[in-house]
């Protein structure tokens, strides 16, 4: 886990096994995605990301872009997560082909509450992300 991941973590008050708090958000096409039901299909990789489009922002999305046929061999899922609105989100998404949902935040209450976590496992326990290099 990398220092800046950690020090969000420990700042958020969650820390790997403990359980993720549930919420529920709009995805790109103003559906409600709930994280208790993605976690019924197995491990939730969440991606927290201040704004789209923005240099930082899009290379970690497309980072997972990327990854995520790797991600999907391990079981898992990818959510991404910002505080812009579902508008932007759908642009952000299209534009840049991320075949994962994108869940809008305005005015930030989930994104306080669990930026940070690596990702959550299906028993809704904060666990490492799959994808990070051990060591």
């Amino acid at each position: 886990m990398t220092n800046a991941i950690l020090a969000l973590v420990l700042a958020a008050g969650l820390k790997v096994g403990d359980k993720a708090p549930d919420f529920t958000l709009p995805d790109t096409e103003g559906k409600p995605v709930t994280l208790s039901r993605l976690l019924e299909q197995g491990p939730v990789i969440i991606a927290f990301y201040p704004k789209a489009f923005t240099s930082g922002c899009t290379k970690q999305n497309s980072n997972f872009r990327d990854k995520y046929a790797e991600v999907e061999k391990k079981g898992a899922q990818v959510l991404g997560i910002s505080v812009d609105d579902v508008a932007t989100q759908k642009k952000f998404k299209a534009e840049y082909k991320l075949p994962y949902p994108l869940l809008s935040d305005v005015g930030g209450k989930v994104v306080q509450i669990v930026e940070g976590s690596d990702a959550v496992d299906p028993n809704g326990a904060i666990a490492l992300c799959p994808l990070k290099k051990k060591g």
